[in-house]
């Protein structure tokens, strides 16, 4: 079985729903496990985050899908934190040879995604991981296509202030992200 964790930060609610949705997407490959971990704030004390159980269920895993909101054109602090800590498992090259992928949201229609998608990716290569992307092309700009910020990097989401629900085309490519990362990670279970 190929196993794939969706980490992620999610502060009202909008990250969290793309994180269920990457999650929906990996579920619907056969041989393939998937959990949701979800960052929580009350895990930093002192500025720095700590949560041994995360990270042995992260080591655990084939392949890692890293979720955060941008905030001032990328990571929310308590996902910063996480990263840092991180910087363990780095040392260790604990990450290395897993499959990564990334997703993130803002309200404004560019809110400086990119820069947290290549934040993202940026760590992923730091730990030695391999990327993998949404493998898509924008289907259209309306609100319920496929890809319609253009996120080749990763997905990138938008809703606008005050709306509770992400738009339905930003769902489904998260959902399409965590098909292609379990079909991925199906293959590359398979040729290790």
């Amino acid at each position: 079985m190929a196993t794939v964790a969706i980490v992620y930060f999610s502060a009202q609610g909008h990250t969290h729903q793309l994180a269920e949705a990457v999650a929906e997407g990996a579920h619907g490959v056969s041989g393939t496990t998937v959990e949701l971990v979800r960052l929580v704030g009350a895990d930093i004390v002192e500025g720095r985050w700590k949560n041994p159980s995360v990270l042995a269920k992260l080591a655990a895993v084939d392949a890692i899908v890293f979720g955060t909101p941008t905030y001032m054109g990328g990571y929310a602090a308590q996902f910063k934190a996480f990263i840092d800590t991180c910087s363990e498992v780095w040392m260790a090259q604990g990450w290395k040879d897993k499959l990564a992928a990334g997703f993130t949201h803002s309200q404004n229609l560019s809110g400086d995604k990119q820069s947290t998608l290549i934040g993202l990716w940026v760590n992923a290569m730091q730990h030695s991981m391999v990327w993998v992307s949404p493998g898509i092309k924008v289907e259209g700009f309306d609100a319920d296509k496929l890809n319609r910020l253009a996120g080749y990097g990763g997905v990138m989401a938008q809703t606008a202030w005050g709306q509770e629900k992400v738009n339905e085309g930003d769902r489904k490519t998260a959902v399409v992200l965590g098909q292609r990362v379990a079909e991925t990670a199906v293959r590359w279970v398979k040729g290790k």
